[in-house]
């Protein structure tokens, strides 16, 4: 199972459409405070839909304490229109952890200095970065199509 982390997620219509790709691709989604809306925020199930009820999700305070639950650090990747590797060219096992920042700004410095393993999904230079259900959906496409081949 792959673990989806959205770190302070500010738009509750991109975190139901997670929510819902969660439940659809059997991942787990882990929601890092805090948030830009209240968590039982109409849109959030609307976009969710019906599927929240399913999903399997967990909530933490801040970064420290949801960093306790990572049984193996090397399998954490942060995504960032910064990094230099494509996540095209990483090979995703069960049980990763990727990670998303909110949408206005990414991952801060200090989240990014935290893991080593940052990833770019390539773009045009026309635009600064993908909407991040957009981007989820194509990193956990690629990750999935990858564990099933194993």
């Amino acid at each position: 199972m792959l673990n989806i982390v959205l770190v302070e997620p500010e738009i509750p219509n991109n975190t139901g459409n997670i929510g819902r790709l969660c439940v659809g691709t059997e991942s787990r989604l882990h929601l890092i405070h805090p948030f830009g809306f209240v968590i039982n925020d109409k849109n959030l199930k609307r976009s969710g839909l019906d599927y929240w009820v399913h999903l399997d999700v967990s909530e933490y305070a801040d970064v420290e304490e949801w960093a306790k639950n990572i049984p193996d650090r090397s399998r954490v990747f942060l995504m960032s229109s910064h990094a230099e590797k494509s996540y095209l060219e990483t090979e995703f096992q069960d049980g990763d952890w990727l990670v998303f920042g909110k949408e206005s700004v990414g991952l801060s410095k200090e989240v990014l200095d935290r893991f080593e393993n940052h990833l770019t999904i390539p773009m045009s230079k026309l635009i600064r970065s993908f909407n991040i259900a957009n981007s989820v959906a194509f990193v956990v496409g690629e990750a999935k199509r990858q564990i099933s081949l194993k």
